[in-house]
């Protein structure tokens, strides 16, 4: 499966996101791999975030966590 990851904060990502994205918050990914997410190891993930600077965070995080497949697709306006 693809996966299209906002990794803003829940105010940011309420203010506007992109089409398909889910919200997994940076400062809470760690929590949520710990907790098992829904996404499979060998699943295409994209993350994103304002700038680029948390996906790059979140890519890290994943990758370190066994994610094979994850792409930094830098700032919301990249997505749109």
């Amino acid at each position: 499966m693809q996966y299209l990851v906002d990794v803003r904060s829940p105010a940011e990502f309420q203010t506007g996101h992109a089409p398909g994205a889910i919200n997994f918050p940076v400062e809470q990914l760690a929590i949520q791999l710990d907790a098992g997410l829904a996404m499979a190891t060998d699943d295409e993930i994209t993350v994103y975030c304002a700038a680029g600077g948390r996906a790059g965070v979140a890519k890290t995080l994943l990758e370190r966590a066994g994610y094979l497949h994850v792409t930094n697709g830098g700032g919301l306006s990249n997505m749109l």
